[in-house]
């Protein structure tokens, strides 16, 4: 399920149909799959939402090409689809798919779209199409991709030995960077702020930092007195690498101890106090740790090539017309 499901949501299987009711086309075949057609009308359907992004998110010159050329790759993939529902309906086996299932697709597609499922049905009625007609298209999406998986995945084996030859080929990939995690007590220095006012707000930090040091806890003093990030969290800024903090900070954040509180430490945007609560190592990540990192990019790119072989062979045997001008 988990691989059906993962080609579902992460290759764009799923077409949601959106054309609106109303509109009216004047049908014909525009393709000849074998026994089956494939008609304008559900051509102008599916691809809609596709055209619509173009029109609302290119803005070349030549638009027009690239509409054409959406037109095309369209069909091609329409096509593909009723050749892999035609080769599973050959595989005469009665393939049950649990309402659950269809439903656990579902609710992924809720979480993607940072919804929830009320808001989830309004927006497909929005776009024309109900909760009902995407679990049939999953449905069927979760029926094709089971054939696929018989036919392809199947097939896909990936050895430790070239686990082994892939990680030795890019061990650069696997450097692990020199991070450390800190929590931080930071007061900002307003903008056009002149000496008095910068020497005042950096008196108060050094009355903060002496207050840590004198016993109170730097998580509290955080929550309560910090202007940066992490403040609700007692400072926590999480783990940081290299380049990736003001230089001032970071020249002191990889040198400090662990649990020793910083000095005060003045930037363009104020004045820190750091403390650093734990390090990672740089070097390289051990093949262990890697492993099945390595083998889904192996196997990803073996399904690839094992899935183009595949339906290659498919249109090959099967008859192929297609009408579009």
């Amino acid at each position: 399920m988990e691989w059906c499901k993962k080609f579902i949501l992460i290759m764009g299987g799923l077409m949601l149909l959106c054309m609106p009711a109303s509109a009216e086309v004047v049908d014909k075949i525009i393709a000849v799959v074998n026994d089956e057609i494939i008609t304008l009308a559900e051509f102008n359907l599916a691809i809609q939402p596709y055209l619509k992004n173009i029109d609302d998110n290119y803005k070349g010159k030549d638009k027009e090409a690239i509409i054409h050329q959406a037109k095309e790759a369209f069909l091609k993939r329409l096509v593909d689809n009723l050749l892999i529902e035609q080769e599973a309906k050959k595989i005469g086996k009665s393939i049950v798919i649990k309402d659950e299932e269809v439903m656990e697709v579902v609710r992924d597609l809720v979480v993607k779209r940072k919804s929830n499922m009320e808001d989830f049905k309004n927006s497909l009625a929005r776009e024309g199409t109900s909760l009902e007609s995407l679990k049939k298209d999953i449905r069927n999406q979760i029926i094709r991709m089971r054939l696929l998986r018989w036919e392809i995945k199947s097939k896909v084996m990936v050895s430790d030995d070239e686990i082994g030859a892939y990680y030795d080929k890019n061990r650069q990939d696997y450097e692990g960077k020199e991070a450390v995690r800190l929590k931080q007590i930071f007061l900002a220095i307003p903008a056009g702020a002149d000496k008095k006012t910068k020497a005042k707000i950096k008196e108060y930090a050094e009355q903060l930092r002496k207050r840590v040091l004198l016993g109170e806890q730097f998580e509290m003093m955080a929550a309560k007195y910090s202007q940066g990030p992490g403040a609700a969290e007692g400072g926590d800024i999480g783990f940081i690498e290299k380049g990736t903090v003001i230089a001032v900070v970071e020249s002191v954040a990889f040198k400090l101890p662990m649990e020793q509180v910083s000095d005060v430490i003045e930037s363009e945007l104020g004045f820190h106090i750091i403390k650093a609560v734990d390090k990672k190592g740089g070097g390289l990540k051990p093949i262990s740790v890697v492993r099945e990192e390595i083998r889904v990019k192996i196997e990803d790119e073996k399904l690839e090539k094992k899935y183009e072989e595949w339906i290659t062979s498919v249109r090959k045997k099967s008859f192929i017309e297609t009408r579009m001008h």
